[in-house]
């Protein structure tokens, strides 16, 4: 989730260029079903599916959308 907080809401650390600058950006993680579907399922296999196996899926899709929700700048 640090990743995705420091391109919508900015750099919580303050250390990098990101620093107080909110993007606002709209992030999604690699395992959450609106990335994952516009992956051609092969590739997301070989490259994700075994990490996909081990990662707490449904806690990193309940993160992301905390992050969306309270940072995002655009509306669908």
């Amino acid at each position: 989730g640090l990743a995705a907080e420091t391109v919508t809401a900015g750099d919580p650390t303050f250390a990098g260029p990101l620093a107080g600058v909110e993007l606002g950006l709209r992030v999604y993680h690699a395992v959450e079903p609106q990335f994952k579907g516009e992956v051609d399922e092969s590739v997301y296999e070989e490259q994700i599916g075994m990490m996909e196996m081990v990662l707490e899926v449904d806690e990193i899709i309940e993160e992301m959308k905390n992050i969306r929700e309270e940072f995002c700048k655009f509306n669908d």
